[in-house]
């Protein structure tokens, strides 16, 4: 029997960092993310492995930078105002192609805003932060278990790509305790040997680690291989979720926290016999844009259920090209939506579209 364990989300996130190989982390405590400095604080030096409470996010999301550029597996967390905060050293992650992986647990805002969950930094996730064209990975957990699996995973996509990438969860998650299922990640990775880390240039050329490109026309064409890069990563590292989608003519789109409560609404409308599925974005960053347009082909319409003000459900119109009706619902502050009220907005399109059908 595999050997189970029950655990909070927040410290799922430092054992699946831990299990991938995370070398240092780097961290500045602010709530409802607690649990994983803590965490780290006593699983790293057990593992012989470096721990750190800087003295301020910024700090922290620099020591991530240099520990990055030896080569190390280097993690850094927070929430929402403290990513904000890390938002420059991303972006130099970002522009010096290193690979890091940076944990944000949500909570409400703006400004100092609550310790509730929310969804309202996903415009700050996938379009990038920071100054600069630039895009991290972004991987959107809706349960403890992928705390810790899409934890891991981060780790993996940011050598393969020499890219930051970010675990975007929230307050609910990251507080929550599910049983985890602890595992071992695979040897036969196919990554890409670190020959552009910092070691030491003893007996071989030197190496460079930078983001700066002040000739006149070299910044652009570091931008355009940058850009190409973001284009293979979106053709290969897209990820989503489906459930009851083959009939489907009203599919809910949501993510984290809310996509369970869209899970739970498909099973009582199948109950029911309504033909109601859900399609979860597992990557944010890249956007699973081909499952929306093959699922614009047979749906009637999309109901976007965030917590936040309507960030996602800009992307779904973009992917789906407005050829169906995209509609939102939506909570904010730490507001978490209603099964029941989600429930009875689906039914509401679902009627609608039947009458459109049948006029």
């Amino acid at each position: 029997m595999e050997k189970r364990v029950l655990i909070t989300g927040n410290e799922a996130i430092g054992a699946g960092a831990i299990a991938a190989g995370c070398d240092c982390y780097f961290g500045y405590p602010i709530t409802p993310q607690n649990e994983l400095t803590a965490y780290m604080s006593r699983w790293m030096p057990a593992e012989g492995r470096t721990f750190i409470q800087a003295e301020s996010e910024i700090s922290a999301i620099n020591m991530v930078y240099g520990a990055a550029a030896t080569g190390a597996r280097a993690m850094t967390s927070s929430s929402s105002p403290g990513i904000s905060l890390k938002q420059e050293g991303i972006s130099y992650l970002a522009g010096s192609e290193l690979p890091a992986v940076i944990a944000n647990v949500q909570r409400g805002g703006p400004g100092l805003g609550n310790i509730e969950p929310a969804q309202s930094d996903y415009f700050q996730a996938v379009k990038g932060g920071g100054h600069g064209d630039y895009h991290v990975i972004v991987l959107a957990p809706a349960s403890v278990q992928e705390m810790y699996d899409l934890t891991m995973l981060a780790f993996d996509l940011a050598d393969r790509w020499r890219n930051p990438a970010l675990v975007l969860a929230d307050g609910q998650l990251g507080q929550m305790m599910e049983p985890l299922i602890p595992h071992k990640m695979s040897r036969k990775r196919n990554l890409p040997p670190k020959d552009w880390a910092l070691t030491g240039a003893k007996n071989r050329e030197k190496r460079v680690v930078k983001s700066f490109y002040p000739a006149i026309g070299e910044l652009e064409e570091y931008n355009k291989h940058l850009a190409s890069k973001y284009r293979k990563i979106q053709r290969r590292e897209t990820r989503a979720e489906e459930y009851f989608t083959e009939d489907a003519e009203v599919v809910l789109v949501a993510f984290g926290t809310v996509a369970r409560l869209c899970r739970e609404v498909v099973r009582k409308a199948r109950q029911k016999g309504l033909p109601v599925g859900l399609l979860r974005p597992v990557t944010l960053w890249p956007f699973p844009t081909r499952r929306f347009e093959k699922l614009a082909s047979r749906a009637k319409a999309f109901l976007v259920v965030e917590m936040n003000a309507g960030q996602m459900v800009e992307d779904v119109r973009l992917a789906t090209s407005c050829r169906l009706p995209v509609s939102f619902y939506g909570r904010m502050g730490g507001g978490v939506p209603e099964i029941a009220e989600i429930y009875r907005r689906t039914r509401k399109l679902l009627m609608a579209v039947s009458i459109k059908a049948a006029s």
